[in-house]
């Protein structure tokens, strides 16, 4: 998903989501010689494909960063206006939000990848006998590793994919198991706009910080989930809260940062002003649910971290 999304229409969020250095490769990595031998055809859930694809098209950031995690990235041929990592990508003026059936199949593809059906895209390509795989905003963590997965049949490259998934698992783990008991829990307000969208426990960036021990300040305002996770708050609701960390996901978009933060009306009398605990985040990587989701986890780690137990 991407940043803006939020600051355009908040029910159609798709998830806050969200590099892990050590899985990324370059966009001029060449396939194994296991890989470049992987048996076709593939079926992963309702898609067949009778041979490997050489002509990606990727319409979905979060797919681009696991396509060329895997080792993929030579296969693919361009992407949509908003995948900017890696920095090679091949970028186009081709759009995930509006997606154009005619713009997608000017680029001939052998496989796009898709992250939502907007103006049932899916249709408009299976149509046109150009191969779609959907890759829905993931949820949790078991969705962003499946579809690494599933991404790394498509494309030939199972073991790569399933090196990736295995390392952010590891790594996720090593991060999260010496985390300090704390008799009381600390809050948070994890920021997706200066409209003060937010998101609750229930959305994919929301289980990242539930992993890290931490309250939701959002969670009361969308208890029946009718705003799908992700609420607008008030400032007197987040000045009531009073959170010990302020997360801001809108410091690229949007030039937030803890002076900015501060200066809003009655903001600088918050605990989390108050003890330096405004946090700046990467928007990209923090909502994406790519490889990268281990980086926003150790980085909000770090930051609960100097926080005495």
């Amino acid at each position: 998903m991407s940043r803006r999304t939020p600051r355009l229409l908040a029910a159609t969020l798709a998830v806050a989501a969200l590099a892990l250095g050590a899985c990324a490769e370059k966009a001029d990595d060449k396939p194994s010689a296991g890989t470049a031998a992987a048996a076709y055809p593939v079926t992963v859930g309702a898609l067949t494909l009778d041979k490997r694809p050489e002509k990606i098209v990727s319409l979905s950031p979060s797919a681009t960063e696991m396509l060329f995690a895997i080792g993929a990235g030579p296969q693919v041929s361009a992407v949509d206006d908003q995948s900017n990592y890696p920095a090679d990508a091949p970028k186009s003026d081709l759009s995930g939000f509006q997606p154009n059936a005619e713009a997608i199949a000017g680029k001939n593809p052998d496989l796009v990848v898709l992250s939502n059906d907007t103006n049932k895209i899916v249709d408009q390509l299976g149509k046109l006998k150009i191969p779609v795989y959907l890759t829905p905003a993931a949820t949790t963590l078991d969705d962003s590793y499946r579809q690494i997965t599933d991404l790394g049949s498509l494309t030939g490259h199972a073991d790569q994919a399933a090196d990736v998934a295995s390392r952010m698992k590891d790594d996720i783990t090593k991060l999260v198991k010496d985390l300090p008991q704390r008799a009381d829990k600390l809050t948070y307000y994890h920021e997706l706009g200066p409209e003060l969208y937010s998101a609750t426990s229930k959305t994919f960036i929301g289980s990242i910080y539930s992993m890290v021990g931490l309250t939701n300040i959002a969670d009361p305002a969308d208890a029946d989930s009718k705003n799908g996770g992700y609420p607008q708050l008030s400032q007197e609701f987040i000045v009531k809260a009073d959170p010990d960390f302020v997360f801001l996901a809108d410091s690229k978009c949007c030039q937030q940062n803890a002076d900015s933060v501060k200066a809003r009306s009655g903001w600088s009398g918050l605990t989390a002003v108050k003890n330096n605990q405004v946090v700046t985040l990467d928007d990209d990587i923090a909502s994406r649910w790519g490889p990268r989701v281990v980086d926003l986890l150790r980085v909000i780690i770090d930051a609960v971290a100097k926080v005495p137990a």
